[in-house]
């Protein structure tokens, strides 16, 4: 992945807040460039370190934490104790959800409080839903290490559902958009190099954000996994992408520091897709 930057200055996103007409529908999803650009705008991505002030290496997680005081769990961090992903090439039935408040992860439900997640990350944070069990939802988590996992009370997210999968195949170099079960569109791409691999596993569509800073691609697609041998790309905490290339000899070869390279025309319909939908990322 070319190293890349983002705005200073992180805030609440405006412009990608669902209206009341849209209830039930993914609001996070990235409809065009006027929703990605004030996505980017309000929230900065490469910036290193916790957000509100807080060093997730200094704070003690427990049951008897206020959620103030747990890490928060983002692209930025490391949770401790997460669990990981027992089947990291399973589908899901596209369930994903919203934190409608700040609300603590925990390692089990009624389980140990490890972190807590807020209400945006790259505008309204939507995660896949991996089980439930009464009361509580398993998520995929977008903080490090890659494929954890965590378990947040029902009553504090919000439901939807996303008919889409990604599906990224190292061997054969290509990515798959799924629609219901159906390969909507194929496309050859790029990927890790042998000593940089873009990782295995189930991930998700994390958000979205442009950098004026470069010139490869109009938008980037930062996922919810990192690279397992960078900690970070130019500054920024190491978040595996994907985003468009300017020559087409990187598509079909294993050539990026981790991020995966596609066309013009797979980038215009993958921005299209809800935040929160499943990534799977095999060695087939």
């Amino acid at each position: 992945m070319s190293q890349h930057s983002a705005p200073p200055e992180a805030a609440p996103s405006r412009g990608s807040a669902p209206g009341p007409s849209r209830r039930g529908l993914l609001y996070g999803a990235i409809a065009g460039a006027v929703v990605i650009f004030a996505v980017v705008l309000g929230f900065t991505f490469f910036g290193g370190g916790g957000e509100s002030g807080t060093d997730p290496s200094s704070v003690a997680a427990g049951e008897g934490a206020a959620p103030g005081e747990l890490p928060v769990s983002s692209t930025y961090t490391t949770v401790e104790g997460a669990p990981a992903d027992a089947d990291p090439t399973g589908r899901t039935d596209g369930l994903v959800v919203h934190p409608v408040r700040e609300t603590p992860v925990h390692d089990a439900p009624d389980g140990r409080a490890i972190a807590r997640m807020e209400t945006t990350q790259f505008g309204d944070t939507w995660l896949p839903v991996l089980a439930e069990q009464p009361g509580w939802v398993q998520v995929l988590l977008p903080s490090r290490p890659a494929s954890s996992t965590g378990w947040i009370r029902a009553d504090d997210v919000e439901r939807a559902r996303t008919p889409y999968v990604i599906e990224v195949h190292l061997g054969s170099k290509t990515l798959e958009l799924v629609r219901d079960g159906d390969v909507v569109d194929q496309w050859s791409v790029g990927i890790g190099k042998p000593d940089t691999p873009t990782p295995t596993g189930r991930t998700f569509l994390l958000g979205a954000f442009a950098d004026e800073n470069q010139n490869y691609s109009p938008v980037i697609l930062p996922l919810g996994t990192h690279s397992p041998t960078h900690d970070t790309y130019g500054g920024g905490p190491g978040t595996v992408a994907i985003h468009t290339w300017p020559s087409a000899d990187v598509f079909g070869a294993a050539i990026s520091d981790g991020c995966i390279r596609v066309p013009q025309d797979a980038l215009d319909q993958l921005a299209e897709v809800p935040l929160g939908t499943l990534v799977i990322i095999d060695q087939d």
